[in-house]
C-alpha cells in the first residue's frame, strides 16, 4: 500500500499519518455506475472508522461502469493512501468483486459494504468491535429486533423473507442467522482458509456461513436505507443467480456435487 499523505482541509477529513500500517481491515465497496454516491460512501466511511484507531484500506472494486468514478475516488486515493482503485475488465458480479477485492488485501478481517448508501456507514464500529472481540462474523441485520426498512413495497419484503426461508435447512446446526442474504458485514480471515468462493451471484454471505469455518455470529440491527442515487442491481438475473447457489449448496450438502474451489483467497 502506497504512503498515505495529508487529507486536505476542504475535505474536512481527520489526517492520515505519513507512513501507513499494514491494514488490520480490509473493506471492499463494490461499485457499478455508483459515481453519484462514492464521495460520500468513502466520506463516511473514513469519519466512521477513524476513531476506532485502526489501520484499514478501502477497496473499491468497481465492473468498467465508464461514469467518472475512478476520476473521484483516484482524487480521493491520492490523499488519502488507505482508498484504492480496482477496475474489472469484461467482469460482472457483486460477489465476484468482493473476492477480488479481498484477494488484493492481507488484512486480518475482511469487509464489505455497499455504494447505494442503504447499509449505513456509521455501524461500521459495532460490527468491528463485534468481529475484533470475537465473533467470527458479524453483520448489519435487517430482521432482529429494533431493525427497520425504509421505503419497500411489500411484495420486495415478502420475496426477500421469502428466500432467507429456503436458507433454514442449509444453516449450520446452533447458527440460525436471521438476515443470511445482507450484503453489509465482516468476517475472520482466517474462517476462509482453504475455501475459494463461487463468483456467480449477489449473497456472498450465504455461502460463507454455509461453507467456511463459521463458529459465531453476531447479528447487528439497523435501518436499512433507501438508495441515494442511481439505480438498482437487482432483477431477475439477481433472482436466477440466487436460486442457482441455493442449488450448488444443497448438492455439496447432499454429497452429490461438492463445490469446487476456483481460487483461494
Amino acid at each position: 500500500m502506497k504512503p498515505a499523505r495529508m487529507v486536505s482541509e476542504q475535505e474536512g477529513l481527520p489526517s492520515v499519518s505519513a507512513a501507513a500500517p499494514v491494514a488490520q481491515l480490509g473493506l471492499v465497496i463494490p461499485t457499478l455506475h455508483e459515481a453519484a454516491n462514492i464521495r460520500t460512501v468513502l466520506d463516511r466511511v473514513r469519519w466512521s472508522l477513524h476513531p476506532l484507531g485502526i489501520a484499514y484500506e478501502l477497496i473499491v472494486v468497481d465492473d468498467l461502469s465508464g461514469d467518472g468514478i475512478d476520476a473521484i475516488v483516484r482524487e480521493i486515493a491520492a490523499v488519502d493512501g488507505r482508498v484504492r482503485f480496482v477496475s474489472r475488465i469484461g467482469k460482472r458480479g457483486l460477489g465476484s468483486a468482493v473476492r477480488h477485492g479481498w484477494q488484493s488485501s492481507n488484512a486480518e478481517f475482511l469487509g464489505v459494504i455497499d455504494a447505494d448508501l442503504q447499509h449505513p456507514p456509521e455501524l461500521l464500529p459495532d460490527l468491528w468491535n463485534a468481529v475484533h472481540g470475537g465473533s467470527d462474523v458479524a453483520l448489519a441485520s435487517r430482521y432482529v429486533s429494533r431493525s427497520t426498512i425504509r421505503k419497500w413495497h411489500r411484495g420486495r419484503h415478502l420475496l426477500s423473507r421469502l428466500a432467507i426461508s429456503m436458507t433454514g435447512p442449509l444453516q449450520k446446526p446452533g447458527i440460525y442467522v436471521k438476515d443470511p442474504m445482507s450484503g453489509f458485514f465482516m468476517v475472520r480471515r482466517s474462517c476462509l482458509q482453504g475455501l475459494a468462493l463461487q463468483t456467480q451471484g449477489f449473497k456472498i454471505l450465504l455461502e460463507i456461513l454455509v461453507r467456511a469455518n463459521v463458529q459465531s455470529v453476531t447479528e447487528i440491527p439497523f435501518t436499512f436505507g433507501a438508495r441515494q442515487a442511481g439505480n438498482s442491481k437487482a432483477g431477475l438475473g439477481v433472482g436466477m443467480d440466487y436460486l442457482l447457489l441455493l442449488g450448488r449448496l444443497w448438492m455439496q450438502r447432499s454429497g452429490e456435487h461438492p463445490l469446487r474451489d476456483f481460487q483461494q483467497l
